[in-house]
């Protein structure tokens, strides 16, 4: 008897196209991006249940083109899939598991960050909704808001700094510097609003403990020295 299964009839993400051929309109999209993806590759080192795509195509049904989010969060997925990585994010090959978090940012060309995407989002199942408009000024909305999803509707949260329970992190902004500009930047913060340290505030941290028990032994070897020990006799 034929056993049908209706996933073999689907495309795979092969066969999809791997994005919406639209440019990204400044810079911006890409590093505030990149650098959560970078602190979440440092905090999150051992676990491989996550992914975090930028710029990627999100299919969740054959009958609309894909949503192609600045950034987007996924929880219970496989972090890589095989060596080549994902070409696009298709609901069908991840279990059906939507993104949990998806990200954009408003550059000067508007792109319905707060009409047809957010209907978008809300029909994928996108629990938070992230925008950020980093050249905005402080009127009528502020330059980050957190959507959350209820009952099928977005409301925005509180503050500057949001917590996301169902994700394990907060998101909130702060001037920073990441690859040598200085300026405002996402991060992601703890339970208690401590912003977790990028990458390269780590390495910065380690190098100058370094040169710290450097400085620490020199001194120590000199104390030797003066009391007339010779330290390799030690």
């Amino acid at each position: 008897m034929f056993n049908y299964n209706p996933l073999e009839c689907l495309p795979s993400s092969a066969e999809l196209p791997d994005s919406n051929e639209i440019p990204v309109d400044n810079e911006l999209q890409i590093l505030i991006p990149s650098l959560l993806l970078a602190i979440l590759g440092a905090i999150w080192q051992n676990r491989d249940d996550w992914f975090f795509g930028i710029n990627m195509g999100i299919y969740y049904t054959t009958s609309k083109p894909a949503i192609v989010p600045d950034g987007f969060l996924s929880l219970g997925v496989e972090r890589f899939v095989g060596e080549n990585g994902r070409s696009s994010y298709v609901l069908w090959e991840e279990d059906g598991i939507a993104p949990i978090v998806a990200l954009e940012i408003v550059s000067q060309t508007y792109n319905y960050e707060y009409e047809q995407k957010k209907l978008d989002y809300a029909e994928l199942g996108v629990l938070y909704y992230v925008i950020y408009a980093p050249t905005r000024l402080r009127r009528k909305r502020q330059r980050l808001e957190v959507y959350r999803l209820v009952e099928d509707k977005y409301i925005l949260q509180a503050g500057d700094k949001v917590w996301m329970p169902e994700v394990g992190l907060g998101i909130g902004r702060e001037r920073g510097t990441y690859q040598g500009m200085t300026r405002e930047w996402l991060y992601w913060y703890n339970e208690n609003g401590n912003r977790y340290s990028t990458p390269e505030e780590v390495l910065e941290e380690q190098e100058q403990q370094l040169a710290q028990t450097q400085q620490q032994l020199q001194e120590l070897l000199i104390k030797l020295q003066q009391r007339g020990i010779d330290p390799n006799k030690l």
